[in-house]
C-alpha cells in the first residue's frame, strides 16, 4: 500500500499483479492498481484532470493526461471517499508510476494532489530498498 496527503486529501494505491492478462513471451506485464481517495477536508471536490508518469525498467517513460478518472469526474463530499480501479501494462517485468489530480473546490480553487510513486513488481521479484 501506498500513500500521500495532500491538503486533507489522502490518495491510497495498491497494485496487483495480473498474470492471466500479461504474456512475458511477447513482452506484456500488466497490472492492476486500486486507487483510493478520502477527502478529509472541510470542503467538497471534484475531480478534474488525472496525469500519470509511467517509467517502466528500462527507464522508458510514458505520460498519460486526460479527463476524470474511469470515465468520471467524481465529486467528493467532506468525510467521503472515492474508488477505482483501473490497471497499467508495461513492456517489462517491473516499473514505477507516480501522478497527480487536479481538484477543483466548490468556490473554483483549482489545486494538485499527490498521487504516490507506487513500483510495479512481480511478485515473485525481490524487492531491494536503497
Amino acid at each position: 500500500m501506498y500513500q500521500a496527503t495532500t491538503r486533507q486529501i489522502v490518495v491510497t494505491v495498491v497494485p496487483a499483479y495480473l498474470e492471466e492478462q500479461s504474456d512475458p513471451l511477447e513482452g506484456r506485464w500488466v497490472w492492476a492498481y486500486r486507487v483510493e481517495i478520502d477527502n478529509g477536508g472541510e470542503e467538497a471536490v471534484k475531480l478534474e484532470q488525472r496525469y500519470w508518469h509511467i517509467t517502466d525498467a528500462n527507464g522508458h517513460v510514458e505520460e498519460v493526461a486526460g479527463p476524470g478518472v474511469v470515465g468520471e469526474q467524481p465529486v467528493i463530499l467532506p468525510g467521503d471517499s472515492f474508488t477505482y480501479t483501473s490497471g497499467c501494462p508495461l513492456a517489462t517485468s517491473s516499473g514505477i508510476m507516480r501522478g497527480s489530480y487536479s481538484m477543483r473546490l466548490d468556490g473554483g480553487e483549482v489545486f494538485e494532489v499527490e498521487i504516490p510513486a507506487f513500483s510495479l513488481d512481480l511478485p515473485s521479484d525481490h524487492r531491494i530498498i536503497n
